[in-house]
């Protein structure tokens, strides 16, 4: 498992990097459209955020040829992840809330959790905390409702647990 667990200071992953930097690797120079967002993923869990933006734009333009409306929201939203990691909070919650609506408008409900979820630790980035409350509560509600996996409904519960503390502390 790469995701060991979530920082309780920002929300973000922890990650197992060697075990990452192994993934990458296997990978290796595959341009699918599937292995292209996986990079993307796993160059940002790095930190290597130039390259992952790089890889999470030639997945989006690739999706965009698709005709995949949900795939093209996926990747959309990795990209959107890239942003929020390079510190471009306005543009990168512009692009999750799109994509939270597309999802939930079309009625693709883990697609809309994971976006409602990370519009959430946006939210807390920008230290918008009522808001981020708000987007966390909505995903927990969308993965229960779905009988998501554990791991989804485990880490909407932790990101839930973080934003109340950090609400109660009066942040």
């Amino acid at each position: 498992m790469m995701i060991t667990g979530y920082d309780p200071q920002t929300l973000r992953e922890l990650v197992d990097v060697p075990a990452v930097e192994a993934r990458l690797a296997a990978l290796g120079d595959s341009r699918s459209t599937d292995v292209l967002g996986e990079k993307a993923v796993l160059l940002r869990l790095l930190g290597r955020l130039d390259e992952a933006l790089a890889t999470a734009e030639q997945a989006f333009r690739l999706e965009h040829f698709s005709g995949d409306r949900e795939r093209l929201t996926r990747a959309r939203m990795r990209r959107a992840q890239v942003f929020q990691f390079s510190g471009q909070l306005e543009r990168a919650l512009a692009e999750m809330t799109a994509a939270r609506r597309t999802a939930a408008g079309e009625e693709w409900s883990s697609t809309e959790a994971f976006a409602a979820q990370h519009e959430g630790k946006i939210l807390f980035d920008l230290g918008r905390f009522s808001e981020a409350r708000e987007s966390v509560a909505h995903a927990l509600a969308v993965r229960e409702r779905i009988q998501a996996p554990a791991e989804q409904i485990e880490s909407s519960l932790f990101a839930l647990g973080v934003i109340e503390r950090r609400i109660a502390e009066g942040s």
